[in-house]
């Protein structure tokens, strides 16, 4: 299935997940400056800010659209509903289709906004997306088992946990370990 420009945009009780705008462009560098210290191994600082400049806004625009363009890789700002302002990212990446159709899931809520739900109601409609609007079958997250506050956001989606993928991604030039965790359509 090539992607056609479907409309990617879900409304949550509280957000709004959509992709990433050209007149988005000043909230997304107030998002990646403001951030707090690292809360944990997986948070990340503040960004620099030789890469919050216009022509590198555009070019991940157009990254992107491309991915989209492919349907290999879906990303979406995750905006609150009543001002607008970006406070995360959610995204649906390497999309596999043929008998597969799955993709797997991915979520950052930035570290000003945990505590608040936000990573669990943004996930959750990018399933909505995944199942309903790209026809998915299945949606996959690969979670760090040390990592509780993102399992806990995978069992309240309703996910399982299906094993212990050893070695399975590069981070920092070291392998870690990944917990499976995986949601059909049909549970759903």
């Amino acid at each position: 299935m090539k992607s056609i420009d479907l409309p990617l945009y879900k409304k949550t009780a509280r957000l709004i997940l959509r992709p990433l705008e050209e007149t988005d462009y000043e909230n997304w560098v107030q998002a990646y400056s403001s951030m707090k210290p690292p809360q944990n191994e997986w948070d990340e600082t503040n960004w620099a800010e030789s890469e919050l400049t216009k022509k590198k806004f555009k070019e991940l625009l157009k990254q992107e659209k491309q991915q989209r363009n492919a349907d290999h890789f879906y990303s979406f700002g995750v905006f609150l509903k009543d001002d607008g302002l970006l406070i995360g990212n959610v995204s649906l990446m390497d999309i596999s289709r043929a008998v597969f159709q799955n993709a797997y899931l991915g979520y950052r809520i930035f570290n000003p906004y945990w505590g608040y739900g936000f990573a669990q109601e943004a996930s959750h409609g990018a399933l909505d997306i995944a199942f309903r609007k790209l026809k998915l079958h299945r949606v996959e997250a690969g979670i760090a088992p040390s990592n509780k506050k993102s399992i806990k956001v995978a069992k309240a989606l309703k996910m399982r946990k299906e094993g212990l993928s050893k070695r399975r991604l590069l981070v920092n030039k070291k392998w870690m370990d990944m917990e499976i965790w995986a949601l059909t359509k049909e549970e759903f």
